[in-house]
């Protein structure tokens, strides 16, 4: 047996955020339907974080870089190091 939830059924985690921090606007939302007034504000905020998760994502990509190159510096270290040792001179 299937059961279906309707989209007012589910509560988010940003809904949850939004109660703690004023029960009231959560339920002026929620219940009454009305939208915040500061609307360009929370679409600023929402690009913001658009921006820094780009920015993270940037980092974590340049950190797994450093890390491979970090490893084939070391590999030919390592090879330059045996060459020497084991060179015919």
């Amino acid at each position: 047996m299937s059961t279906k939830f309707s989209n007012d059924s589910i509560i988010r985690a940003s809904e949850i955020g939004e109660y703690v921090f004023c029960h009231r606007a959560w339920w002026l939302h929620r219940v009454q339907g009305l939208e915040s007034a500061n609307r360009a504000q929370m679409d600023a905020g929402a690009a913001r974080h658009i921006q820094h998760g780009r920015a993270v994502q940037r980092a974590d990509a340049l950190t797994r870089a450093a890390i491979i190159l970090c490893a084939i510096a070391l590999f030919f270290a390592l090879l330059c190091a045996l060459a020497l040792i084991f060179s015919v001179t």
